[in-house]
């Protein structure tokens, strides 16, 4: 008997010895290292790849798009969208039975809705026709044809930062008229900060719409 609880009590404290070490090594340690490393190695990523303006200030993250809306007005559900700025792609499914319309990031995930979905398919034509007349102007008239994907439908996370450069050149001339800006200025704009697929093979051409409206407001800085 009195071995059945020695035996018993070397096992509990063996454990519990193991526990502890386990708990300090991969529970204190080795967060502590990585970070160490990050930290060294990779600063801007380890703290969340922000964005900082001209005059410093960090205004985002490279990681997580935002909206660019006028103030809500009263009895609106949802901001109207500022025109001035490069808009970015629906976040997380589109009017307002969205489940994510602001970027949150609590929210993030898709709206796993089918191709075929009557919701989809409305919220999707609704879309396309808020494109269309948000972005025609007197000399530049947009068809529903030029309208790609990316403008009226969402990521699968619902904050993705960028857009296709087809949905950027085709803001161009609605920036560039609500700014009194030359449009070829502002699709100079547009290719500057356009991104080529990572290693040339990998991903889409893309624009991150932060990094850009930041060099938009830098633009119409210059000339006011």
């Amino acid at each position: 008997m009195n071995n059945s609880v020695g035996n018993a009590g070397r096992l509990l404290w063996a454990g519990l010895r193991a526990l502890l070490v386990l708990t300090v090594v991969t529970g204190v340690l080795y967060p502590l290292a990585v970070t160490g490393v990050a930290q060294v190695a990779f600063p801007g990523k380890a703290n969340g790849s922000e964005i900082e303006d001209a005059s410093g200030k960090v205004v985002g993250s490279e990681l997580i798009g935002q909206t660019y809306d006028l103030p809500l007005k009263e009895g609106e559900e949802t901001a109207s969208p500022d025109l001035k700025w490069f808009q970015p792609r629906p976040s997380n499914g589109l009017g307002s039975n969205s489940v994510n319309t602001q970027y949150k990031i609590i929210l993030s995930g898709a709206t796993n809705r089918s191709g075929d979905n009557a919701d989809l398919i409305t919220w999707v034509t609704e879309a396309k026709a808020a494109v269309v007349t948000a972005n025609s102007t007197a000399g530049y008239r947009v068809k529903p044809s030029d309208v790609p994907a990316d403008a009226v439908t969402s990521s699968g996370s619902g904050l993705d930062p960028h857009i296709s450069p087809e949905y950027a050149k085709l803001q161009v001339h609605r920036v560039a008229e609500v700014n009194h800006l030359p449009a070829a200025q502002v699709d100079k704009l547009v290719a500057d900060h356009t991104d080529d697929r990572i290693l040339g093979f990998v991903g889409e051409p893309r624009v991150n719409v932060l990094r850009l409206n930041i060099a938009l407001k830098q633009l119409v800085a210059a000339r006011s």
